[in-house]
């Protein structure tokens, strides 16, 4: 699924990541771990293609990202959902439309929309909520938005950022249990974060970063 040979990433002379060999299998869950600084950004923009590898070659779902073109980029993309630590919900728009944007995009269809923002929603647990605005929700609520929004187009690959990081202890809990339960349906989930407290709540392969190197997976 997921397959990195001798991956290095510099800005200038400076590495962020360094001779990484890593290989992630379908439907695996694993943890991207290390300090402030390890590198666990960096390797989530290159699996989505938002940066491209300095050197090395990056495989996702087969496709070689360093040799993607700008056309073939929203391609890969589909295939990939993504989470961030500060949701990046669209405030004017509600839940059903922030969830159904990357459908909107795609050109689909309104009644199919309608029908797949009503099920990813009811699989993070907001059924009925299609209508209200993220300003009247809780944190936990709008990360679980983000997760829908990020499932919506039933992606092969779930990448979270810090998913947790804006949540309390309870919230952040709820949270891990919906991208379990995704990974449970088939999805690769790769989470990267720095809560050990969650990591030892939920044991799954954790791949190590530290100053740019890969330590363990």
């Amino acid at each position: 699924m997921i397959e990195l040979h001798n991956v290095s990433k510099r800005y200038g002379s400076i590495y962020a990541l360094r001779n990484v060999n890593l290989t992630v299998g379908k439907s695996e869950f694993s943890y991207i771990t290390g300090p402030s600084g390890a590198g666990k950004t960096t390797m989530l923009k290159l699996l989505y293609g938002a940066i491209k590898p300095s050197e090395g070659k990056l495989l996702v779902g087969g496709a070689d990202v360093a040799r993607l073109n700008k056309s073939s980029l929203p391609k890969l993309r589909r295939n990939i959902g993504i989470v961030f630590q500060d949701f990046k919900l669209i405030p004017r728009r509600t839940v059903g439309e922030n969830v159904g944007l990357a459908l909107e995009v795609l050109g689909t269809d309104r009644e199919t929309i309608r029908r797949r923002v009503s099920a990813v929603l009811t699989i993070v647990g907001l059924q009925g909520r299609e209508d209200i605005f993220p300003m009247y929700l809780s944190g936990g609520e709008q990360q679980r938005v983000a997760v829908a929004r990020a499932i919506v187009n039933d992606p092969s690959i779930l990448l979270a950022d810090e998913p947790t990081g804006n949540l309390d202890g309870a919230m952040a809990v709820e949270v891990m249990e919906i991208l379990q339960a995704i990974n449970l349906r088939g999805t690769t989930v790769l989470v990267a974060t720095h809560d050990a407290a969650l990591m030892q709540r939920f044991p799954y392969r954790k791949i190590q970063f530290r100053d740019g190197r890969l330590e363990s997976s």
